[in-house]
């Protein structure tokens, strides 16, 4: 038991370091980047952006190919100008994780909602007998996609927004929150 020990303890220093070699790492950049003009905006929130003057908001929101969006709370102000940016940040073609963004009027169940859109694939998950529970809802899209909405908020309150790609209300979805 003896051996045993003083083996697992030789082991773990190895294991531990004592290579004295630093690596130097350096910044990976994937993609170009282009120099922009600053734009006045102050930023309240992860994803959320305001014009200077506080009637326009811009939204980024990301879903990725593990059905999660990056944002589960969005606020913007009642009568605002929304522009939500939805960028999907997976590899995974639209007919196997696609996502949207589809906010829906109070009240409206989301797993309700989630069933009934599951099986109208030919209009991309937007069930034609339930428009009257969205505001409004972006393009289906699939890995390396992005799609943009322009809207005005609606009245205050608190509202929900999911992917109505099947299957995937449970996780995705989050809270549009109207002050």
């Amino acid at each position: 038991m003896h051996r045993f020990a003083v083996l697992a303890l030789a082991l773990l220093m190895m294991s531990c370091g004592g290579d004295s070699k630093k690596e130097k790492k350096e910044p990976v950049s994937i993609g170009s980047s282009e120099k922009t003009e600053k734009v006045e905006t102050k930023t309240t929130a992860k994803g959320v952006e305001f014009n200077e003057d506080g009637t326009e908001a811009t939204v980024t929101i990301e879903g990725d190919d593990t059905m999660k969006f990056n944002l589960k709370e969005i606020k913007v102000k009642e009568g605002m100008k929304v522009t939500l940016t939805l960028v999907h940040t997976g590899q995974m073609d639209i007919e196997v994780m696609g996502h949207n963004w589809v906010l829906l009027n109070q009240g409206v169940d989301i797993m309700d909602f989630g069933g009934d859109a599951a099986s109208a694939a030919d209009s991309d998950y937007i069930p034609s007998d339930r428009l009257d529970d969205i505001i409004v809802h972006t393009d289906l899209i699939g890995g390396g996609e992005s799609t943009t909405i322009t809207f005005d908020a609606p009245a205050k309150g608190e509202y929900d927004f999911i992917c109505s790609f099947p299957g995937h209300v449970a996780l995705m979805k989050g809270k549009f929150i109207v002050e």
